[in-house]
């Protein structure tokens, strides 16, 4: 019976072997040689005699390269990646619109596009580009965007909202990707976006989200808060102590059936003035969405209810009803 061979390990102190391997050029023999790998002819080079000293190398290099979409000289050896957004294969022939300045390159370019052109995956790009431009337009981060643009060709694929204008269905998009992200905006604000009546925008929301089933938060009032105080230049402290009287008016009832903004609108009137940083409706109304008179209506069942909803003894400073003006 043999007994197996074993790679013996060198002693300590005793040199150490070197594995490495080397390439020398058998004509400079230089010990350290100027080795240059050119990439495109998969060869290694002598860089001081120019003696090939191997070739097939691979390349380990990025395949994704793309320098130019339409004009110029594209190096790119295997295209774009392909966009989930929009339907089929995506491997279109291109012709390129590089001839040697003759033009004719160009016309045909032109050309084969409209003939190869896919009317619903045109119509699928100008409405994610509207979508975008909308996001983009009221601050809101890409990933709303995104969530909107999938709603969207979802609707079109299975054709959700037959007969319905497409600007009514990218409003309705954008306001269901807003509360699914717990970013809400309210009616009104996405009708200034994207000039759509508010009636028109409701019935498209009711139909979407019955048909997807999509999980959409119902939005609050102190969902709002945060924003609506960051844009008056409200301090933190009359922040948190409007959204603290948001859900106490909720517990107790005082504005029931009143909408969130009305409700949101009210409190931070009562609030500011509470802590002497008085906003008058003038300035609440145009960040607010809310007409005066609406704010003034709903101010009066808070102020008549300050005592119950609002506990001036666990406050750090000195603040007093006085200061809130009568209704």
């Amino acid at each position: 019976m043999t007994s197996p061979v074993t790679a013996q390990r060198p002693l300590p102190g005793q040199p150490q072997p070197d594995l490495n391997v080397k390439i020398m050029c058998k004509e400079c023999k230089n010990p350290v040689p100027n080795i240059v790998e050119e990439f495109a002819s998969g060869d290694l080079v002598c860089g001081d005699c120019g003696l090939v000293l191997g070739d097939r190398i691979i390349d380990t290099r990025s395949e994704w390269r793309t320098f130019a979409n339409d004009d110029g000289d594209d190096p790119s050896r295997v295209g774009a990646a392909a966009n989930p957004l929009l339907s089929g294969s995506q491997l279109d022939t291109v012709i390129s619109k590089t001839d040697g300045g003759s033009g004719t390159g160009r016309d045909l370019s032109k050309i084969q596009g409209r003939s190869s052109a896919v009317k619903g995956e045109r119509n699928l790009v100008q409405a994610y580009k509207e979508i975008s431009a909308m996001c983009d337009a009221i601050g809101l981060p890409k990933l709303i965007g995104d969530i909107a643009k999938q709603l969207y060709k979802r609707v079109e694929d299975e054709k959700l909202l037959r007969g319905k204008p497409n600007e009514s269905i990218i409003a309705a998009c954008i306001f269901i990707a807003c509360r699914q992200e717990n970013v809400p905006r309210t009616f009104k604000e996405i009708c200034a976006l994207t000039q759509v009546p508010k009636k028109e925008i409701g019935r498209c929301f009711k139909a979407l989200a019955r048909v997807l089933e999509t999980n959409v938060n119902t939005m609050g009032s102190e969902d709002l808060m945060s924003r609506f105080c960051s844009n008056l230049s409200l301090p933190m402290e009359v922040q948190r102590a409007a959204v603290d009287l948001t859900k106490k008016a909720k517990e107790v009832g005082t504005l029931a059936g009143k909408s969130p903004v009305s409700i949101a609108a009210a409190c931070i009137y009562l609030i500011s003035n509470l802590y002497q940083i008085p906003k008058t409706t003038r300035d609440i109304a145009p960040v607010t969405g809310v007409s005066e008179v609406t704010i003034k209506n709903a101010y009066r069942y808070l102020y008549n209810a300050k005592e119950q909803l609002i506990d001036l003894s666990t406050s750090k400073t000195t603040i007093s009803f006085d200061s809130l003006p009568h209704p």
